[in-house]
């Protein structure tokens, strides 16, 4: 009787084991077989993961999209092998992905980074406008935009000038006052280092003033070496108490008004950034400058030069002397003029 026990334990025992054996072949082949690529057709799709998902009911999304052929596979392994702290986010999914290759993306956060790229020397509107033009951003309110912005501790009256021009890559969850934020601290960041290494005798008695000038530095640079030897323009310019009259600041000025040509007229017309009118710097940037920009106002190019006047190049001909610019802007803008008028400190 106790040897039929016995038998019938290690039977119980050999079959349990048998069955376990079948079951975790069984699993590993349903987690480790390439998703359904035919549900993509094409290469990959992207995913969401809402906040809150639990594993169960991913693969559940999953199955219903036809991705996976059977949830309870991946459910299992994933309660045996700990791996359901699913992070929210958007994934991409690739047709060689198998259902385990995706758990472990959920459970380690690999969402999708999104890139967005300002240009150096665009100004506020054309950071909106670049936004605007994104899906996930589209729906952006520009007002509620600036008061969180105001919230967020940036209380400066002007937000011109005030955000990096950079790549920064951000996820499906963030928004634009996130992205804002980050290109705020970034700002910072490197006009208190440029600051704190700053060149003697220079016309600023605050950052912002330095940033000021950056901004015109960024509008006015064709190339992109000339930046320090334009900084020491109107370094000079400022010292001597000689207006900066410098077009861009200008144009800034006029905002809509500006049809992309300046004319005369133009020149005469009082705003806050004539530079032709008014004496030193224009009360806020123009635009957002590089660090390139920064660096030059903070450390400008010496030398005796206090005019400049474009060479139809993208480059400068830099004067020591009134009538030396007067003859070089004979040279090589009088001709132009008549058509698209471009001035330069005079």
């Amino acid at each position: 009787m106790n040897k039929l026990i016995a038998y019938g334990i290690i039977g119980v025992t050999l079959v349990t084991l048998i069955c376990s054996i079948s079951l975790f072949a069984m699993i590993n082949i349903k987690i480790n077989t390439p998703i359904n690529s035919l549900a993509f057709y094409k290469e990959s799709v992207e995913f969401t993961v809402e906040k809150g998902a639990r594993a169960k009911e991913v693969t559940g999304a999953l199955f219903d999209r036809d991705i996976i052929p059977d949830p309870w596979a991946i459910n299992l392994y994933a309660k045996l092998a700990g791996l359901t702290n699913i992070k929210a986010g958007r994934y991409k999914l690739n047709s060689v992905d198998t259902p385990l290759t995706l758990l472990k993306k959920f459970n380690s956060g690999e969402v999708i980074q999104y890139q967005i790229t300002f240009v150096e020397g665009w100004s506020f509107s054309q950071w909106l406008s670049h936004f605007s033009a994104i899906d996930q951003f589209d729906k952006t309110d520009k007002r509620d935009l600036l008061n969180s912005l105001k919230l967020s501790g940036i209380d400066d009256v002007n937000l011109e000038g005030w955000f990096f021009p950079d790549t920064y890559y951000y996820l499906s969850s963030d928004t634009a006052l996130d992205i804002m934020l980050r290109a705020h601290r970034k700002m910072k960041r490197v006009l208190a280092l440029e600051w704190a290494g700053r060149a003697t005798e220079l016309p600023y008695k605050t950052p912002y003033e330095a940033l000021i000038m950056a901004s015109i530095i960024e509008k006015e640079t064709g190339l992109a070496e000339e930046r320090e030897e334009i900084a020491g323009v109107f370094v000079r310019r400022l010292l001597k108490g000689m207006r900066l009259q410098t077009d861009p600041t200008v144009i800034y000025g006029m905002g809509d008004q500006y049809d992309g040509d300046l004319r005369r007229r133009d020149l005469r017309q009082p705003t806050p950034y004539n530079t032709y009118l008014i004496r030193g710097l224009p009360p806020t940037p123009i635009a957002m400058p590089s660090g390139a920009s920064i660096s030059a106002a903070l450390h400008p190019k010496a030398g005796s030069s206090l005019y400049f006047v474009a060479r139809g190049d993208g480059g400068h001909y830099f004067s020591n002397t009134l009538q030396e610019h007067r003859d070089a802007v004979n040279k090589y803008q009088l001709e132009q003029r008549a058509e698209n008028y471009r001035s330069a400190p005079n």
